[in-house]
């Protein structure tokens, strides 16, 4: 998730990448995923996004992930000028607290914080501080993948009102490189004067090798003031085993 863009822009962005909706897996102990990463969304007469953010998730202990995103935002409107520059930083910790077997899903939480450490005069931020509270479960049969959720946006600011968000994706292991997927979520109403919003999104992730990965999705509303969500990003994940075979070299 991120917030990018002024206070009338819902605030999520990158959750479980390609998509929207996330999912309760943490990154493996001890291990790393980075993500350069772009986003556009254009809502309510706006376009928003990322040009690009860094995304890095961090294994800190046994089913629990740290999470932080720095992104490079951008605002703009029809008949307003281009605005460009740092963003509101989003952290969180994700943590898993039932695993998945043969008869019930995997769950977890993933709490996130945007903190505003953007310029809210030129719309690269809301200019106070936002919390999602979400609950994330996950089930897998064969190569056929189910996650979804929902919760809780406390999303201030002028004009903007709370929220509750609800994605359910569902994705495919089609070939051993290449995963695809889509997704549909609801939101309630987020600003006041606009509707609840409806959206569907596709797309998938091709794995170059353990390492590295290309992702990347596109969408837009079904219902409400939703003109379209796109996500293009590169992935580079690692960890020990990794090191200590670079340290060798």
């Amino acid at each position: 998730m991120l917030v990018c863009g002024a206070a009338t822009v819902p605030a999520w962005g990158t959750p479980g990448p390609p998509f929207i909706t996330d999912d309760p897996e943490p990154v493996e102990f001890q291990h790393y995923e980075v993500y350069i990463a772009s986003i556009t969304s254009r809502f309510f007469g706006q376009s928003t996004g990322t040009l690009p953010h860094l995304e890095v998730n961090y294994g800190g202990a046994p089913n629990v992930q740290f999470h932080i995103i720095a992104p490079m935002a951008y605002a703009t409107a029809s008949g307003q000028p281009f605005n460009y520059g740092y963003g509101d930083t989003e952290v969180g910790i994700k943590y898993r607290f039932v695993q998945e077997n043969d008869h019930r899903p995997m769950v977890g939480i993933f709490p996130l914080v945007e903190v505003p450490t953007g310029n809210r005069s030129k719309g690269l931020s809301t200019g106070q501080t936002a919390f999602f509270l979400p609950v994330w479960l996950q089930k897998s049969y064969g190569n056929w993948t189910a996650y979804g959720g929902g919760g809780y946006w406390n999303n201030p600011g002028p004009g903007n009102l709370n929220y509750w968000f609800t994605g359910l994706t569902l994705q495919c292991q089609a070939t051993k490189n290449l995963m695809i997927g889509g997704e549909f979520f609801h939101t309630t109403q987020q600003v006041v004067g606009e509707s609840s919003i409806t959206a569907f999104n596709i797309g998938g992730v091709y794995d170059f090798d353990e390492g590295h990965h290309l992702m990347m999705s596109i969408g837009t509303g079904l219902r409400g003031n939703d003109n379209g969500t796109t996500y293009f990003a590169y992935q580079w994940t690692f960890g020990p085993k990794e090191k200590k075979e670079k340290e060798a070299k």
